[in-house]
């Protein structure tokens, strides 16, 4: 195997298309179908399934493409710190249920540590697919939290997909609301409080099961429920219809301006919020600093 090996193998499986890739490569395509052909022979799977719509990668395919990634990353940290080339683009992926110091965090590491080139994602974005994404090292890290509820089915969830849970902080259960909810008079919210309101919550797709639901207390009676795929919609319907939402309390004011506010629900539960890793590989230098600003943002929150 070698590295332009690898390289050829994500251009393939970015673009779909032998001809695309080998176009966007600058080399012919039988030299390109060889070299994958060669890789899919060394290790005994096959990569690629082949078809007239174009090359789709099979399951081996699509893990073998998450340790490619990493190995080319690794790869170009140490070109750039000993071959003193000039600035390689610095990769980096994070998976994420919906909280606002995972993008603050986010947002401290890009200004502090990005350099000149980079390409960051902050993909925050259904449970399942969080877990999914760090199993496959499409993202380094996930963030995803446990409670009594969901516990047992998510820790062999990840047991099976070969990924840790570590601890961030413990929450107690808050609703978010808009400023002006008749609800933000109150120091603290009874589920009882919550009844004339609709409830608003993700999207999980097709693993709907309550047990992957961002929000905790999903199992509780609700006559309008509203459910949406991104927080700024959430957000919006928050102020809008004056909704709520349950989640950690925790909120950026700075990120997310003052119109959302969040209030004690007297609830007996909790969030254990913390971030997912691959069991089997070391965290790359980047993953490890992003722990470390969640680390320091989280303390508050111990």
């Amino acid at each position: 195997m070698t590295l332009k090996q690898l390289e050829y193998l994500i251009v393939v499986a970015e673009t779909g298309s032998i001809t695309e890739a080998a176009r966007k490569l600058y080399i012919a395509q039988p030299s390109l179908t060889a070299a994958i052909h060669e890789l899919e022979k060394e290790y005994d799977i096959p990569i690629f399934t082949r078809s007239r719509k174009g090359m789709e990668l099979t399951p081996e395919g699509d893990e073998f493409l998450g340790y490619a990634r990493q190995i080319l990353e690794q790869t170009s940290l140490v070109e750039e710190r000993y071959k003193k080339k000039n600035a390689v683009k610095q990769r980096f992926c994070v998976s994420s249920q919906h909280y606002s110091f995972a993008v603050e965090a986010f947002v401290r590491l890009l200004k502090k540590y990005a350099g000149t080139k980079y390409e960051f994602h902050m993909r925050e974005t259904q449970t399942y697919d969080i877990i999914d994404d760090v199993a496959h090292l499409r993202s380094e890290l996930g963030i995803l939290y446990l409670n009594s509820f969901n516990e047992t089915v998510l820790r062999k969830t990840l047991r099976d997909q070969g990924l840790s849970f570590t601890r961030l902080f413990i929450a107690r259960p808050h609703v978010f609301i808009g400023k002006d909810n008749p609800l933000a008079a109150r120091g603290t919210v009874t589920p009882e409080d919550l009844k004339p309101y609709p409830r608003l919550s993700f999207e999980q797709g097709s693993h709907n099961s309550f047990y992957f639901s961002e929000e905790i207390l999903s199992t509780m009676d609700c006559d309008r429920e509203l459910y949406v795929c991104d927080r700024a919609t959430l957000f919006n319907m928050l102020v809008g219809i004056n909704g709520y939402t349950i989640s950690s309390g925790i909120i950026s004011e700075e990120l997310n301006g003052p119109h959302i506010i969040s209030r004690p629900l007297l609830v007996d539960d909790f969030m254990e919020i913390g971030y997912i890793l691959p069991v089997s590989i070391r965290p790359s230098q980047l993953t490890q600093r992003y722990i470390q600003v969640l680390e320091t943002l989280c303390e508050a929150y111990q």
